[in-house]
């Protein structure tokens, strides 16, 4: 498959020139992991169409274009060459995110990015390197998480493709993926997370109602896929508000007067408490265990600090879509004009469609 994507790696490749030497070791393996994953795309039609690929894969792969094809005529989102390509990575993930905090702060560190503005994590496609630099910090006595990505978007760079690491998901899981890394591509802010993540949130339990009665899912089985949905978000907020009163309990500890001794033992008891809410809330969810091997590794304050309400703007957003006669374009337009407001004033503009 042709990479339309030389002059944009040229531009990345420019920024090193201004670096210092750490940060040109790490655009270096960030520009080469993006393009070993553009160099291995296989055109989907063409895997579809070759007798070696599995019947299995043939129906995902049909699914995705059935999927593009709605996300462009009926969301009027940015598919362009988008999901049109298939990479088989042979790796459980595309990247590995490192968080980190002080020792006694629940501030994690920030990261700036010539495309995705100021983050608080640092991505490797390389879970060995995502290794070596936890390391450091840890020897540099901050508290240190490394979590793996299953996929994430370039925001327009690139032609994203469809990853091994989600092909397996369920045909209506594989839609609201894609919805959601698409709006992305629509409408984003550098540096406004919640923003970002809300919008794109939004556009994936829309664009997932509308594909699920466009493809004729009988009304019980939308109830139930709608219904499971709406559970799992209960037990994500949940799972959010008992890691709030943690990071609570933790922020008035490292507030103290107390010896750092004293901290780290108050931080352990903290910790230990989670675990027993934990137990708890879980009963309460049937066997539910989406968290269990997040709760299963050495919590610390970087771990904490990437779980964060990333949805408080949903309800006014599906409120602004409601109140332009659920049509996307009056929407996008609405929403395309708040992204020249500044943060402040885009969450005045939101707090008042919920209030």
């Amino acid at each position: 498959m042709k990479l339309k994507c030389s002059s944009k790696l040229f531009l990345l490749t420019f920024s090193l020139l201004i670096a210092g030497c750490e940060s040109v070791s790490y655009y270096s393996q960030a520009i080469l992991g993006q393009l070993s994953i553009l160099s291995k795309r296989e055109a989907i039609e063409d895997l579809i169409a070759d007798a070696d690929s599995s019947p299995e894969l043939k129906s995902k792969l049909s699914t995705i274009l059935d999927i593009r094809d709605f996300a462009e005529t009926e969301l009027m989102l940015p598919v362009e060459d988008n999901y049109d390509s298939y990479v088989d990575l042979q790796r459980p993930f595309v990247v590995w995110n490192v968080f980190a905090t002080p020792e006694f702060s629940m501030s994690p560190l920030n990261w700036c990015y010539p495309i995705a503005g100021c983050v608080s994590y640092k991505g490797y496609f390389s879970e060995d390197k995502a290794q070596v630099y936890v390391d450091k910090l840890g020897d540099d006595g901050f508290d240190v998480y490394v979590g793996g990505v299953s996929a994430y978007s370039t925001l327009g760079w690139f032609s994203d493709p469809v990853l091994s690491t989600i092909i397996n998901r369920d045909d209506y899981q594989l839609a609201a993926l894609l919805f959601h890394e698409l709006a992305h591509q629509l409408i984003y802010i550098p540096g406004d997370t919640e923003f970002n993540e809300s919008f794109a949130t939004t556009i994936e339990r829309e664009g997932l109602r509308r594909w699920l009665a466009a493809n004729h899912v009988s009304q019980s089985e939308r109830n139930n896929i709608v219904q499971l949905a709406e559970i799992n978000t209960q037990r994500r907020e949940e799972f959010v508000a008992l890691v709030n009163k943690a990071i609570i309990e933790l922020e008035e500890i490292y507030a103290s007067d107390n010896s750092e001794v004293e901290k780290r033992q108050a931080k352990a008891e903290v910790f230990s408490s989670m675990r027993s809410d934990y137990n708890i809330l879980r009963k309460a969810w049937n066997g539910y265990d989406a968290y269990d091997a997040w709760m299963s590794r050495e919590l610390n304050n970087a771990q904490l600090s990437t779980v964060a309400t990333y949805f408080n703007w949903v309800p006014a957003f599906e409120q602004m879509l409601l109140d332009n006669g659920n049509d996307l374009n009056r929407f996008y337009a609405e929403v395309t004009a708040m992204t020249e407001l500044d943060i402040d004033e885009r969450a005045y503009i939101l707090s008042s469609k919920i209030n």
